[in-house]
């Protein structure tokens, strides 16, 4: 009997021969499609085997970089750079020893430079005060001899106040015979005799007052008392 569902197996003809029913398809949303799974397992497939040829081809076929001529040149240009490098460092720290010794020199040296300059400094200070000194006596000796010479009388005519100062007056030495002195009053261009004596001999002295003119002859040098 034939029903309204029943559905015939479907049937062609190939070539002369049947080609039998595709299968079902699983049902649902999800449910890939059979061809689409076939393909992908080609598509795996394909990609080992590319894989596994490509790394065959690698193996056999790429040579050791490190044999190359160029990685050799690298490498003894990057050994070269380190060496250089190296003594340049050790030149470095050679010039710094030495600049640090040298410093250590010079700071020594600026010391006993700075020393002798304080004792230099001391030694000029020390001879500044011993020109003072000297100088200091050179003007006492001076200013002796001055009042010595102001106090000596030799030969000649002085007027008492103005030419030397009153005081009185010997003789430095014994005189001679011919010693003349006299003692005028001043202005009178010797016409006034207030006294005057021929000692002949002896140290003599005088007393001599303002106002006064005193003459010395042949008589050496005199000093106020």
């Amino acid at each position: 009997m034939k029903t309204e569902n029943s559905r015939p197996a479907a049937r062609g003809t190939h070539h002369g021969g049947t080609v039998p029913a595709p299968e079902a398809e699983p049902a649902g949303a999800n449910a890939v499609p059979r061809s689409r799974r076939r393909g992908k397992r080609v598509l795996g497939v394909l990609v080992a085997g590319v894989l596994l040829a490509g790394g065959t081809a690698f193996g056999t076929t790429l040579p050791d970089p490190t044999s190359s001529e160029v990685y050799r040149a690298v490498a003894d240009a990057k050994a070269g750079a380190e060496s250089e490098r190296d003594s340049l460092r050790s030149d470095y720290d050679s010039l710094k020893s030495d600049y640090e010794t040298l410093q250590g020199g010079i700071a020594d040296k600026e010391a006993k430079v700075q020393a002798r300059e304080t004792e230099v400094g001391k030694a000029e200070a020390a001879v500044k005060s011993a020109e003072a000194a000297v100088k200091k006596r050179e003007e006492a000796v001076t200013a002796a001899e001055k009042q010595k010479a102001a106090n000596t009388v030799s030969d000649g005519t002085w007027t008492v106040g103005k030419d030397i100062g009153a005081g009185t007056y010997r003789a430095t030495a014994d005189v001679g015979s011919s010693c003349y002195w006299g003692i005028y009053e001043t202005g009178s261009n010797g016409g006034n005799i207030m006294e005057n004596d021929l000692p002949g001999g002896g140290r003599p002295s005088v007393a001599l007052s303002a106002g006064q003119d005193f003459k010395s002859s042949r008589c050496g040098t005199w000093n106020r008392q």
